[in-house]
């Protein structure tokens, strides 16, 4: 097990880099130059541009730049400083983090704990009106454009009832509209996916077998039939966290939330490489984060994988005795 997570531990650090180049490439050669959009339309003679694309570092040869970006951002988690605002970029995307880490957290817990429970019970009384309910719900859940949810939800509890604030994101209230809002479309998903499943493990023998020695149905559905399904749901839940992180961004622009998406969308807008460079880049981080956290419950739910690594630490004890 231990063995299982350095390896995919140390499987992040390159992923990261790789990224990291990517980014930097792809913005430094997209059209557009961030010297003149910083100046907002004001009048600049040719000179005054130059010091200014001198001032930005802008005027260097492109592999100068990326290897002290490189440089910089791994060694001193130096993310630059923004054209457009002249602050560090740094601890504005830790501040930032934090909103956009606690709505995408808030929304993949209910998402798991409403999609997982209903598509288990869409599954158990598969065929029947109840399903059919369900699964046509889920459809229309998935098929909901965030903005357009987000909308429905400021327009009917924030304008008409009045119980949730409908911008902002400096009390918990603040959060439960977001929090909705990206939960939907994953709870659709991932009660489908849950149900699929399901129902290819509940025809198997072995769960016949445990229903014809009268087990209870939570003891067959939950002890017996649940965890041979999770490795698929398990990727689903950590793909979903990717679909989260996209959608919080149209989600933080409707509700007015200082978050990480809404950083980088203007940054996108403005051409501020240091605030989309470092952005994608966190966001990078949290997504390899996450879904090393889903190869660890495999781990747990796959008995193969665990066989795999103990026959590997078996092994290795062995060759070490031998040398001894």
């Amino acid at each position: 097990m231990l063995l299982y997570i350095i390896k995919r531990l140390l499987l992040i650090i390159p992923i990261i880099l790789a990224v990291t180049i990517i980014i930097f490439t792809i913005m430094n050669f997209v059209p557009g130059d961030p010297a003149t959009i910083s100046m907002g339309g004001e009048r600049i003679t040719p000179e005054q541009l130059e010091v200014l694309r001198e001032n930005m570092g802008l005027n260097k040869p492109f592999f100068e730049r990326l290897s002290t970006y490189l440089y910089n951002v791994f060694f001193h988690l130096d993310f630059g400083v923004s054209y457009t605002t002249g602050s560090p970029v740094g601890p504005e995307l830790l501040v930032r983090f934090w909103t956009t880490f606690r709505i995408a957290i808030a929304g993949i817990i209910l998402t798991v704990l409403i999609g997982v429970p209903l598509g288990i019970r869409a599954a158990i009384r598969a065929n029947t009106v109840e399903d059919r309910v369900s699964m046509f719900l889920t459809l229309l859940g998935y098929s909901m454009p965030p903005f357009w949810l987000a909308l429905l939800l400021v327009l009917l509890f924030s304008l008409t009832l009045g119980w949730f604030p409908s911008y902002g994101s400096t009390s918990f209230m603040h959060y439960v509209l977001p929090t909705v809002c990206v939960a939907i479309g994953g709870i659709a998903g991932l009660a489908r996916q849950t149900r699929s499943s399901m129902l290819e493990v509940i025809r198997s023998d072995y769960v016949t077998t445990a229903k014809s020695k009268g087990l209870t149905e939570n003891k067959v559905v939950y002890g017996h039939a649940l965890p041979n399904a999770l490795i698929p749901i398990i990727t689903v839940i950590g793909s979903q966290f990717g679909r989260l992180i996209g959608g919080v961004v149209v989600v933080e622009s409707v509700f007015s939330i200082r978050g990480l998406s809404v950083y980088l969308l203007n940054g996108i807008n403005t051409r501020d490489y240091p605030v989309v460079q470092g952005s994608l880049i966190v966001i990078s981080f949290l997504f390899a984060v996450v879904m090393l956290i889903a190869d660890m419950f495999y781990t747990y739910s796959d008995p193969r994988i665990k066989a795999r690594y103990a026959r590997i630490k078996k092994s290795g004890d062995k060759n070490a005795k031998a040398a001894g």
